[in-house]
């Protein structure tokens, strides 16, 4: 992960939006919140905080220029409640201050009136209310009704998984500048940057170009910078009615309160299998908890609900997915974007029917795996499918996963106080975005006369490696060193529209576009190094290494001298370039087409041991293949793969929200455990798979931010079977995170 970046960070030296030099007249905002989950509100006086030592400004809803509303997806959602309340931290008013410790100390000073209203907390109560974000998505394969009568084995059962904090190491902030002739600039931690300009510029009431973003680097994101504007429109809201810089910085304790989380979802399942364990039958129900509004929920619904089968071929299939509506923070994207809540469920069938049939539910998975002509429930018929490959790769790196499966029964026959669980996990995720608009990028590279070269794109650099990825791309296309590429800022003036920075697509979507701009002013060196030496094919001018070739021989001509000479010459040395990813789709009235434009592919195998005194365990060992094409650089790929694993291991095991029963946030920063160095596994081995190619992303690569999440589903499901291993007189667990808590009930309640 060596990069610009990194050597920054190191030293102290990145710029991240709270770090930018305060300017005069600097304000600061903070936001009243709605201390209860539901209701009415009957009185607001604002007048009191108007008035306090070093107050500019308290803002309502009635004060903003434009509509009230920063709905991401539907217009469902005010950036100031008027007069319904439908969470607790609901935005009511900004106080905008001379610091913002003032301007904390003004919040006391407003006083509210409520009326208190009975809240919903959970997605199943909301759907039998008929509170849903939308219409339930229904897709279906086969003839679900007449395959049940030919399994001989059928297992039902309900499972649950909770939410998860994204935890970013940067809290949500912005700064918002005036300028003249009715403009703003907001530096925001944001991964949407056309999105987050457009909501910018509806709130102030101005065109899209009188708003700029920029985005320099997050520090962090995961999903939880995606969608949920407050945070960025706010701050430019209060620019704009003083006319004076304003920023606003959550601190840790008001973000977890407010922001959204990974979607906790709840599941009904049905599964039926032949005797030899091939899967026949699946139907399954999702009740997503989006919270009060819709948010970016849909989206994540339907990676949900187009997963539900994952990397399994199921002939006779039935799913049906909605989003339910509760009195809770509006969940949004998180790392999978649902995929991971699509293949837990079927995962928790799959191990329900392998107790049933006596077998390791390793065997039913490797009987049922994806391959070449399989199609998937939305019609898509798959190519080019490694899931076998990997499974097959996994079992020959890591020592046989059958041996290891008989190894851990040996010690659990052998052992009381202690038990290991196993568990293989295999991938199969879509990358592109679902919405198929979203499928472009675009790109500006400019050669200096000096022969430095500058990309910008609409990626957003988050930690992620997307810029390093984006440079060594344009150097490989010019054939230049990659010290002499620089990616600039994210900014909406030069790549408007910008698609989010998510769906693991950052790279593919922004990358083709910067090598398609690379390549056109390769291109038009080729004609002038023509030119120059009198050749009358510029197809046999090349540049390697940073030296230009004539059929195939090696000149003293160099990349320096030549951008020189072009620029004097009038060459054009910019160029911009747009991409959309080809052939994507899906109709929502058949829910049928091609929503991805290929497919990750990756087999993990975990190992834990369970303290069956204590409930405690440890994560011993961690093998994962995974797909990622020809890798565009190992060390960010390898990077991505373990940083998913170890978040999903979180997720897993010991990460929980808890609300109280009016929904108030209970879970504060210091009761909030994710995993440090001492919980990951002893042993992690990650090996790339070889030999895998990809037309359909930049270079044959593959994306990798999202899909090895799905790898840590194997701590659950290995500490399932050391659960099963010490009780097996209770229902399966099929409730994530199995935490210490959890576990020590499991064993003894």
């Amino acid at each position: 992960m060596r990069n610009v970046d990194m050597k920054m960070h190191i030293r102290g030296r990145s710029v991240f939006v709270d770090d930018i030099p305060a300017q005069e007249g600097l304000l600061h905002a903070v936001l009243f919140l709605s201390p209860i989950a539901k209701g009415t509100i009957e009185k607001l006086d604002i007048s009191k905080a108007n008035k306090a030592e070093g107050v500019a400004g308290v803002f309502v809803g009635k004060d903003i220029p434009g509509p009230n509303q920063i709905g991401h997806m539907i217009p469902d959602q005010p950036l100031f409640a008027e007069k319904e309340i439908q969470y607790a931290g609901q935005p009511i008013a900004m106080v905008v201050a001379e610091s913002k410790h003032l301007a904390k100390k003004a919040l006391k000073l407003i006083e509210l009136q409520v009326k208190e209203e009975e809240g919903v907390f959970e997605p199943r109560e909301a759907f039998k209310s008929g509170m849903i974000h939308a219409a339930p998505r229904v897709i279906t394969a086969g003839d679900l009704d007449s395959a049940w009568s030919k399994c001989e084995y059928i297992v039902e059962g309900k499972a649950h998984n909770g939410p998860q904090e994204h935890f970013y190491f940067e809290t949500q902030r912005a700064l918002a500048v005036p300028g003249e002739d009715d403009t703003m600039k907001v530096y925001a931690s944001v991964q949407s940057p056309g999105a987050f300009q457009h909501h910018i510029a509806e709130i102030l009431n101005i065109p899209m170009h009188k708003v700029e973003l920029e985005i320099r680097r997050l520090g962090g994101a995961f999903g939880g910078k995606e969608s949920t504007a407050i945070w960025a429109v706010a701050p430019a809201l209060a620019a704009k009615l003083l006319n004076r810089p304003v920023k606003m910085v959550l601190g840790r304790n008001e973000d977890i309160a407010t922001s959204g989380k990974r979607h906790p979802y709840e599941f009904d399942y049905k599964m039926g299998l032949d005797k030899d364990g091939k899967i026949l039958a699946y139907q399954v129900d999702l009740y997503q908890q989006a919270g009060a509004f819709a948010d970016i929920s849909l989206a994540v619904l339907g990676r949900s609900f187009l997963h539900v089968s994952s990397s399994y071929f199921i002939p006779n299939l039935k799913a049906m997915a909605v989003s339910c509506k509760t009195n809770l923070p509006s969940n949004n994207a998180f790392r999978g974007f649902g995929v991971p809540q699509g293949v837990f469920v079927i995962e928790t069938a799959i191990e329900h029917a392998s107790e049933v049939m006596g077998v390791d539910p390793s065997v039913i998975k490797r009987k049922n795996l994806l391959q070449d002509g399989d199609f998937l429930p939305y019609g898509m018929q798959l190519e080019k499918t490694n899931a076998i490959r990997c499974w097959e790769e996994l079992d020959r790196r890591s020592g046989g996963i059958a041996r290891r499966i008989k190894t851990i029964e040996a010690y659990n026959k052998a052992n009381t106080e202690t038990k290991k669980g196993i568990s293989v996990v295999p991938v199969c995720f879509g990358i592109s975005f679902a919405q198929t608009a979203l499928n472009q990028g675009s790109a500006l590279a400019n050669i200096y006369a000096d022969g430095s070269v500058s990309v910008s794109t609409g990626a957003v650099e988050m930690g992620q490696g997307v810029n390093m990825k984006i440079a060594l791309i344009a150097a490989k296309a010019l054939s230049i060193g990659k010290d002499k590429v620089r990616v600039e800022t994210t900014n909406t003036s030069r790549i408007p529209n910008a698609s989010p920075t998510s769906a693991s697509t950052g790279a593919d979507l922004n990358g083709m576009a910067a090598k398609m701009a690379c390549d056109t002013l390769y291109k038009r060196l080729q004609v002038f190094a023509a030119k120059k030496f009198n050749h009358n094919n510029p197809d046999e001018i090349s540049i390697r290494d940073e030296i230009v070739y004539l059929k195939s021989a090696k000149t003293d001509y160099k990349w320096e001298q030549l951008i020189h000479e072009a620029y004097w010459d009038r060459t054009d040395l910019g160029c911009r370039a747009f991409y959309a990813t080809p052939g994507v789709y899906i109709d929502r009235k058949t829910e049928r087409g091609r929503p991805f434009a290929y497919y990750s592919y990756g087999t993990s195998i975990t190992e834990v041991t369970l303290d069956c005194i204590r409930g405690t365990y440890d994560i011993d060992s961690v093998d994962v293949v995974h797909d990622v094409g020809v890798s565009l650089s190992h060390n960010i790929d390898k990077g991505q793969i373990e940083g998913a694993i170890i978040q999903a291991i979180g997720w897993s095991t010991m990460e929980q929200i808890k609300y109280n029963s009016k929904g108030k946030m209970l879970t504060a920063v210091n009761s909030y455990k994710i995993p440090d160095i001492k919980f990951c596994p002893k042993e992690f081995n990650v090996y790339i798979l070889e030999n895998s190619l990809n037309p359909y992303a930049v270079s044959n690569s593959k994306a990798v931010g999202e899909p090895p999440f799905i790898h840590g589903l194997g701590a659950y499901f290995a500490l399932v079977r050391a659960l099963r291993s010490f009780r097996k007189d209770k229902p399966l667990p099929a409730s994530l995170p199995i935490t210490p808590e959890k576990a020590f009930m499991y064993l003894y309640e």
